[in-house]
């Protein structure tokens, strides 16, 4: 963690992954981050998967840093605290309903100059999932081998949900964008991000839209390969595979020195006219007999050697690795600074926890700090934002309107 944003406080209330990752990334910056739950746990408390104990890993690493509230919001007098509580420190991140009882306008009612982020599944209201904004804007369907059928070939989703991500990144940005703006002005922000704008924005930025515009008709699917560039998936002699790419020239003639391929490259320059070192255009036209060319010399040497004579060349490619040989690989975990000593998580499973992803070499980064039980802050939060003495919030306890912490 950075304190960059140690003067900044915010309400989180939220569940599964965009906008649990908006705080989560204010937080690692240095933000103090409220997140705030039914006293029974939110939507995603209880989100696969699961330790043996009960807890979930999802929610415990989404969560780090952050402080836990738990309030009855089934009941007026629990929502009630809440949106007091937005009010009074100001600046709100949820995914809830503009129509629910945490509207912008029932805080607004309180403070003028509120700032809130609202993550919204589509711009007119309709309910959306990274899955299905993600089936919506066209990717699954350019994925799968190049030689599927296009009329009868499902559609492949991608395992991670990205706009859910993109999604999160671009709600702490907008967050911290409508702040700045009251700083200078005064004025307060609602600020609603639908999680389909941000797929549909992205495919545009990306120059996709444009691109199937233009030629008025769809992608081919391609496999594994790079769409545009060279690159692909190759498998060398003793079974491992890995991925290539060069989108440079100096990328392209270390790969080409890297496999040995000088003749056969020159070979087919000739029968086509062309000279692959000037750019991706002649390289993505003719990958086919590339791919065979570059494939035929993987299959004549162990990945050891290919490794070494990539990295000599100054290539770039990586081995395919399961999700549990990369938690498990010293370079991308162990030795890298990104992770620190594992925190006390409520799991009581003890693993890498990431600090902030963004690498600020003159200032100390921190330890990563662990994620909070279930209503661990309530009492903390209530005094010192509400202003609530220990008597209060004490009845609260017993009437049931405010929850303790779950650690036991």
């Amino acid at each position: 963690m950075y304190n960059l944003l140690n003067d900044l406080s915010i309400v989180e209330v939220s569940s599964f992954v965009a906008s649990p990752t908006a705080g989560l990334y204010c937080a690692q910056l240095g933000a103090e981050v409220i997140r705030v739950d039914h006293k029974a746990g939110g939507l995603d408390y209880n989100r696969y998967m699961l330790t043996g104990e009960g807890r979930s890993l999802s929610w415990e690493n989404l969560n780090r840093a952050k402080k836990s509230l738990a309030l009855d919001l089934q009941s007026g007098e629990g929502r009630e605290l809440l949106v007091a509580l937005a009010a009074s420190v100001g600046q709100c991140i949820t995914n809830l309903p503009e129509k629910s009882f945490l509207s912008h306008a029932a805080m607004q009612a309180r403070r003028a100059d509120m700032v809130s982020l609202r993550v919204m599944g589509w711009h007119d209201g309709r309910q959306a999932m990274d899955f299905t904004v993600n089936a919506a804007v066209g990717y699954p369907l350019m994925g799968g081998p190049e030689d599927w059928d296009p009329v009868t070939a499902p559609p492949v989703n991608q395992v991670l949900p990205a706009w859910d991500f993109i999604t999160g990144a671009y709600g702490a940005f907008a967050m911290l964008a409508a702040l700045r703006h009251r700083d200078r002005t005064g004025e307060g922000s609602e600020v609603r991000l639908p999680l389909g704008d941000v797929a549909i924005g992205t495919m545009a930025n990306a120059g996709l839209m444009a691109e199937v515009l233009y030629r008025g008709g769809d992608r081919e699917r391609l496999g594994n390969a790079i769409w545009g560039a060279f690159g692909r998936d190759f498998r060398s002699r003793d079974g491992v595979r890995f991925m290539v790419a060069a989108l440079t020239p100096k990328q392209w003639g270390g790969l080409v020195k890297a496999f040995g391929v000088e003749a056969g490259i020159a070979a087919l320059e000739v029968e086509y006219g062309v000279r692959f070192a000037d750019g991706d255009t002649p390289r993505f036209t003719h990958r086919s007999d590339l791919f065979a060319l570059f494939q035929h010399a993987a299959e004549h040497a162990d990945y050891a050697e290919l490794e070494s004579r990539m990295t000599a060349q100054g290539c770039t490619f990586e081995r395919y690795r399961t999700a549990f040989e990369a938690a498990n690989d010293r370079a991308l975990v162990a030795d890298n600074p990104l992770f620190g000593p594992a925190p006390a998580n409520p799991s009581g499973f003890d693993y890498p926890a990431t600090r902030s992803f963004a690498n600020l070499p003159e200032r100390e980064a921190g330890d990563p700090a662990p994620a909070p039980f279930l209503g661990q802050h309530s009492e903390e939060v209530l005094a010192e934002k509400l202003g609530l003495s220990s008597g209060a919030i004490g009845k609260l306890v017993d009437a049931g309107t405010v929850a303790l912490s779950d650690k036991e």
